[in-house]
């Protein structure tokens, strides 16, 4: 850990856990099955159904950021 940087490699969450950035994730380059908060590669070594768990939360997680944005407007056919 002493190479790594903070608010680059890591950042210290609420709870006082270490949580690694994709930036690290990307310099590592593979999934390493934990089921990371910033995988960029799609969970792809993370045993099911925990693996579809974690791609469901991460699309519900990404729609709500696009939702809160200003800038785009998403209109439902019912």
């Amino acid at each position: 850990m002493s190479s790594w940087i903070e608010d680059v490699d890591y950042y210290i969450n609420e709870e006082g856990l270490i949580v690694l950035t994709e930036k690290f994730h990307r310099d590592r380059g593979y999934c390493c099955g934990n089921g990371c908060k910033h995988c960029p590669f799609d969970y792809k070594s993370v045993p099911e159904p925990k693996r579809s768990e974690m791609r469901s939360r991460n699309a519900r997680s990404h729609q709500d950021e696009s939702s809160s944005d200003d800038s785009s407007t998403t209109t439902y056919d019912e």
